[in-house]
């Protein structure tokens, strides 16, 4: 592994495994959903106080903190997109300003709190958006289907990031890309910090993990090769550090 102004690039290649269906699908549920069946509502999934401060609280850190890192998932996208876990919608404003017109975006989410906030920023875009409520262990598409997938500040709250991953390589193009915006489990106090208050800050935060080790989940993932991984010098504890990168689907 070399690290190369500030960004490390690894080349070596993880063994691919059979393609097998998603966690808790049979085969025949798997075919069904890859014939073009829609996405449905998760009724666990609903954090409606949760999804009614988001944008508010994240105002100032999505104006000065986040803006360049957003900028960092769309630069050059091309072809046909997946925005994963898309929240309330905060990277659909990127993808309009930064694309070209033959972008095709589609997104999905599982909290129907945070999927009607999104579906409502999609209205005011020039941009056509097609927003699907989906989990992202069980995408509702078929195999191949997109040139890359972004993931903003996502894998913190999927609860088998393991099989996502094997959905995400599973509906990505050959070659096809995964970009992703995650924070992490920090070290020192600040990862005692994150400990401490972790059982609370899942509860009010949308299930969201404040000691991921999203790294390792990417690095381990069959059949996506890690191209690179920026760690970053940004958030605010008990929300820091953040990482920023790509992976390759082989």
């Amino acid at each position: 592994m070399q690290r190369v102004c500030g960004v490390y690039r690894l080349a070596r290649r993880l063994p691919q495994g059979p393609r097998q269906a998603p966690h808790g699908l049979t085969a025949c549920h798997h075919d069904q959903r890859q014939r073009g069946h829609s996405g449905h509502m998760d009724s666990r999934i609903s954090h409606p106080v949760f999804a009614a401060v988001y944008d508010p609280v994240t105002w100032l850190a999505e104006r000065t903190l986040l803006r360049p890192h957003r900028e960092y998932l769309v630069d050059d996208l091309e072809g046909r997109v997946l925005d994963l876990g898309a929240g309330t919608g905060a990277m659909f404003p990127y993808f309009v300003t930064g694309q070209p017109p033959k972008l095709d975006v589609h997104a999905v989410e599982p909290d129907r709190h945070m999927l009607a906030q999104a579906k409502q920023r999609a209205t005011g875009l020039t941009l056509d958006i097609a927003t699907t409520a989906a989990r992202a262990e069980a995408l509702p598409y078929p195999d191949e289907s997109f040139d890359a997938v972004v993931a903003a500040m996502v894998f913190c709250t999927i609860p088998d990031p393991g099989a996502a991953l094997a959905e995400v390589r599973r509906v990505l193009k050959p070659t096809g890309e995964v970009r992703f915006l995650e924070h992490v489990a920090a070290t020192g106090w600040q990862r005692r910090l994150q400990s401490a208050v972790a059982p609370v800050w899942r509860r009010i935060a949308g299930g969201c993990h404040l000691t991921r080790e999203s790294v390792a989940t990417f690095t381990s993932a069959s059949g996506l090769e890690v191209t690179e991984i920026d760690r970053l010098r940004t958030g605010v504890p008990p929300v820091r550090p953040f990482v920023r990168g790509r992976l390759r689907r082989f």
